[in-house]
């Protein structure tokens, strides 16, 4: 198999712990001077959310990683 038989469980969590910081860094650190046509800060919970899928994917997919 392509790139091993733990191809998609790497994926997960690295798309998932990719959300979890993106979405963190967001938060914590909003842009100093946003250009035209983009917002001041992130929508608080528009980023909880996205942070929680992405928790909920990279510990899924680490889980499933150790156990197999």
């Amino acid at each position: 198999m392509f790139l091993g038989e733990d191809l998609l469980p790497l994926l997960v969590l690295a798309l998932g712990a990719a959300m979890v910081v993106g979405n963190g860094l967001a938060l914590v650190r909003p842009p100093v001077s946003p250009e035209d046509g983009e917002l001041e800060r992130a929508p608080a919970g528009r980023s909880l959310v996205m942070i929680a899928v992405g928790l909920m994917a990279a510990v899924w997919a680490l889980a499933s990683l150790v156990s197999g």
